[in-house]
């Protein structure tokens, strides 16, 4: 049978590892897909940087419209990524018949909808397994592996840059902008961070894997992101001393009500697997009613871990191009006619333990002022931990865990405690999690 013929756009890391796993295994990826599959062109935006590369029997241009477009290519494999073109030409290739490929996050979270209907009315698929966790194979094992349950949450580590700073505040007391820099300099975090520590690059894996858990469209502007750029070294240390570990996790969970969606710090005990995640790794725990909790875990990012998921995506395209469209997985796990208007619920209306650390006057009465404000909001403590007064301040730091609240009247709590003359400055506030198995 005769090869596949692939057209890759984008020769960056990605794409040249792609190259690389794709020439290094061509035969074991042949046996696997039932047919050679061979990348004849390439775009590129430097086309002397490219050659560089060596990458043979590959013709290179920097028309990107050229790839798309060329007859004799059945699959074209994304990797620019960015929203423009990167969408025009996705769609401008299912429109000429042609199976895409992509690793880009951003543009499935953010217009994945559209893509996905257009596919859908083409009969072509649109694979995108290396848009979340690299090479870790979530998508397919939540889509595929774990299509018998009814799935309850998923929690993950899915953005290695977030993971490293925590990591190295955790582990020697260092300060957040000191551990980014360092990020930086190692590759880690790009000159702008944005993305990474404001937690956007988590909120769009989280969008993806929220819509293939429970069959709901696509909904990234729905998800409540926080950032970490406020956690100090005290709050990694009282954590600790709590026995929790400050993890930035994407959360989605079904409630009765509707459904969470939310990135931000979250306390972890430190027993969990998931707690002990460290460096730029990834994890993600999901818990399904039969199967249980399970947990995936790998490297998030990378030229060749990244590549193992895209060309994984490529044999999938292989071996489906001779079957019948009705019969191939749903881009979002579930059937297009099937996907539940479940509401997604504001940040307001989410249910979660709290972390709290305030600086108060050592003076009698004040803790049990801050304990009543809690007490009127329905909110119980769990744990109080108030530090001895160091002389050269008035106020001493008091920190506490609250048992599970609605997080509007923590809000309201919240309020109240600042407004009080004894507590100095703002209520450091961290949403802790026990991730349960049961």
């Amino acid at each position: 049978m005769n090869p596949v013929n692939v057209g890759l756009l984008g020769l960056g890391t990605v794409g040249s590892g792609t190259a690389t796993v794709l020439r290094r295994n061509a035969e074991e990826i042949a046996r696997r897909a039932g047919r050679g599959i061979t990348v004849t062109r390439a775009a590129v935006r430097d086309l002397a940087r490219a050659d560089s590369l060596a990458i043979p029997g590959v013709a290179l241009t920097t028309d990107a419209n050229s790839v798309v477009d060329d007859p004799e290519i059945s699959v074209v494999i994304e990797l620019i990524g960015g929203l423009e073109p990167a969408r025009a030409l996705i769609l401008r290739a299912i429109d000429r018949g042609k199976h895409v490929v992509t690793a880009n996050k951003a543009l499935v979270a953010l217009h994945g909808n559209e893509i996905f209907a257009a596919a859908q009315r083409r009969g072509v698929m649109v694979a995108f397994e290396a848009a979340v966790a690299g090479g870790i194979p979530i998508i397919k094992a939540i889509r595929e592996g774990l299509a018998a349950n009814h799935i309850e949450y998923l929690a993950g580590i899915i953005n290695g840059t977030g993971n490293f700073i925590l990591s190295e505040m955790r582990d020697r007391g260092r300060e957040f902008s000191e551990v980014l820099a360092e990020a930086q300099a190692l590759g880690y975090a790009e000159a702008d961070p944005t993305y990474d520590v404001e937690g956007i690059d988590a909120a769009h894996k989280l969008t993806i894997l929220a819509s293939i858990a429970f069959g709901v469209p696509l909904q990234f502007d729905k998800t409540y992101t926080e950032g970490i750029g406020a956690i100090t070294p005290e709050d990694v240390a009282y954590a600790e001393q709590f026995g929790y570990r400050i993890k930035h996790l994407g959360i989605a969970r079904r409630c009765e009500n509707g459904l969470e969606l939310r990135v931000h710090p979250t306390l972890i005990p430190q027993r969990r697997l998931i707690a002990n995640v460290d460096g730029v790794m990834n994890a993600i725990l999901v818990k399904g009613d039969a199967v249980g909790a399970t947990l995936y875990y790998g490297a998030g990012a990378g030229a060749e871990p990244t590549a193992s998921a895209v060309v994984a995506d490529i044999v999938d395209v292989v071996r489906t191009l001779t079957a019948d469209p009705g019969n191939r997985v749903p881009h979002l796990a579930f059937q297009p006619d099937a996907l539940s208007d479940l509401p997604v619920l504001p940040i307001s209306e989410v249910e979660t333990s709290f972390y709290l650390r305030m600086r108060a006057l050592d003076r009698p009465g004040v803790l049990a002022d801050i304990t009543r404000i809690l007490g009127d909001a329905g909110i119980s403590i769990e744990a109080v931990l108030q530090k001895e007064v160091n002389p050269e301040h008035s106020h001493l730091p008091i920190i506490m865990l609250t048992h599970r609240v609605v997080e509007g009247r923590m809000d309201e709590a919240i309020a109240r405690i600042e407004a009080l003359e004894s507590v100095d400055g703002t209520v450091t506030r961290i949403r802790l999690e026990h991730l349960n198995a049961e």
